[in-house]
């Protein structure tokens, strides 16, 4: 697996509630979720090439769940 790159994130109380509950509904982390949220959004926007988006998808199995 590729090594993730650490960057520091703030974000609004009720927010990280409301992501926290969402990635536990579906069996994520609150790390993992954002970045499949984060994904999913890059996708539907066209942001990610192709080759790396495969690569990405291979990746999402040994997230850390």
């Amino acid at each position: 697996m590729a090594k993730k790159k650490n960057f520091p994130l703030r974000i609004d109380p009720k927010l990280y509630d409301v992501l926290q509950a969402w990635a536990k509904d579906e069996f994520r982390s609150v790390n993992s979720h954002v970045e499949f949220l984060l994904r999913e959004s890059a996708k539907k926007a066209g942001r990610l090439p192709r080759n790396e988006n495969k690569g990405i998808e291979e990746d999402e199995g040994s997230a850390d769940k």
